[in-house]
């Protein structure tokens, strides 16, 4: 067999960095042996993998072929690891969950109650981001998991559970000038401002931004301001605002061309190429065991 997990790492890695000495780097390890790793691999495939031809190697056709696969076997090694690991974990000392601020009207905290009173050594981190840099956070493992709405797209390198689901309404301050129209038509938003919560580098959901002219924030309560301003429309969760509604200072937009309401599921995530500790499947046990009694 000529691939190893060694020589597989060893290959991503001067993929990854351009270089056999920028990969020896990453890898901890002298250019020599990266270099004879390289070539050790090359005459057991019995192809180049990188021309040699000028400053730095640059991959073959053949070596770009078999990248694809090559990562899927790292992913699927680290997975692995993550599993054998998992069968020996403990307890963890700190349990660190990010939550768009979207969800922060969710049903997270009450498991953290039960949490708390079963492993009160446990220490908990709780980091409110927008949801790609959450998922982000997630991958680079800098969070244990991610509350997030549900991604359009599967990534293999993540496992989740659905725990719940958020009613989003459309939200405007009761001095704003169309909240007198009472009943809109969804095209009547177009032309109106809409407040939304967007990753740190501009990306948004585009299942629920509608107008020409977007303002964004990195929070859930700066769009509420914002909102409660009357600088524009917003998509939020209705137990959040509904206070705000009773007290009369928003309003909730209806339309008599479509429902104002968009109901997106809500997902607990965790990495598959990391072992989850106790804390983390008993949150995530606790949070499956809400849903059900919301059923």
């Amino acid at each position: 067999m000529a691939f190893t997990s060694d020589n597989v790492a060893v290959f991503l890695a001067v993929l990854d960095h351009g270089s056999f000495s920028a990969a020896a780097r990453a890898l901890g390890k002298v250019p020599s042996a990266v270099s004879m790793a390289i070539a050790q691999l090359e005459a057991e495939l019995d192809l180049p993998l990188f021309d040699r031809i000028g400053r730095e190697p640059r991959p073959t056709n053949a070596a770009r072929s078999l990248e694809p696969r090559a990562r899927q076997l790292a992913s699927q090694l680290r997975q692995l690891d993550a599993h054998a690991l998992a069968l020996h974990a403990g307890l963890e000392r700190r349990l660190t969950i990010a939550i768009a601020p979207d969800l922060m009207a969710a049903p997270w905290s009450a498991p953290l109650a039960v949490l708390a009173d079963e492993y009160p050594a446990l220490e908990v981190d709780v980091l409110t981001v927008p949801q790609a840099d959450a998922l982000r956070m997630l991958h680079a493992g800098d969070v244990h998991l991610a509350l997030v709405y549900e991604r359009e797209r599967v990534d293999e390198r993540e496992a989740f559970e659905e725990v719940a689901s958020e009613l989003l309404v459309v939200a405007l301050a009761a001095g704003h000038p169309q909240a007198a129209a009472g009943v809109l038509r969804l095209e009547d938003l177009l032309d109106m401002r809409q407040i939304v919560v967007a990753s740190r580098d501009g990306s948004r959901d585009p299942r629920y931004v509608i107008s020409r002219q977007v303002w964004r924030t990195d929070s859930q309560q700066a769009t509420l301001s914002l909102v409660q301003a009357g600088l524009g429309w917003a998509y939020l969760p209705r137990a959040l605002v509904q206070p705000l509604m009773a007290a009369g200072t928003l309003v909730e937009i209806d339309f008599d061309n479509i429902s104002n309401k968009l109901r997106l599921w809500v997902d607990m995530v965790w990495s598959r190429e990391r072992p989850l500790g106790l804390g983390a499947r008993r949150y995530i046990e606790l949070m499956r065991e809400g849903r059900n009694r919301e059923k």
